[in-house]
């Protein structure tokens, strides 16, 4: 591995090969319905409100860019069960889970516990990264979360 040779540049190493792997990603996706890529996750810069939606009165333009910063909690869930608690008080190590999700079957990828895409196990140096292969569209985000 390139970053156990140069122990100096493991860190920038490690960035390199996921922007790398990245850049390739960018470079085999075919373009969206519209014939463009796009979305804050493509590299677009975010744009700005023009105006609110109606409303009487003059209302101050809200700047988008103030909530970017935010941190929010992104995981990746491989898959579910139930079991009894005399069972959880058995396990050990070396113990085996059976879930409740296909081997191959895509992995949903939740923000603060919604799911907002699927995607594939892949690894880039070693590590383990997830490639997103379905996206929950906004509006079918806020369905859902409606319903809750």
């Amino acid at each position: 591995m390139a970053s156990e040779d140069r122990p100096d540049e493991a860190a920038d190493d490690g960035m390199a090969d996921w922007a790398e792997a990245l850049l390739e990603q960018k470079a085999s996706e075919s373009t969206g319905s519209d014939g463009q890529p796009g979305g804050v996750m493509a590299g677009d810069a975010p744009k700005p409100f023009s105006s609110f939606p109606s409303g009487g009165g003059e209302a101050p333009i809200n700047d988008i860019n103030m909530v970017l910063d935010i941190p929010v909690q992104l995981s990746v869930e491989l898959g579910r069960t139930k079991v009894p608690i005399k069972h959880i008080l058995q396990l050990g190590q070396g113990s085996v889970v059976e879930l409740d999700a296909l081997a191959g079957e895509p992995m949903d990828v939740l923000v603060n516990g919604y799911l907002i895409a699927q995607g594939e196990v892949v690894v880039v140096n070693d590590k383990f990264g997830i490639r997103l292969t379905d996206v929950v569209t906004p509006s079918e985000r806020l369905r859902r979360i409606s319903k809750s």
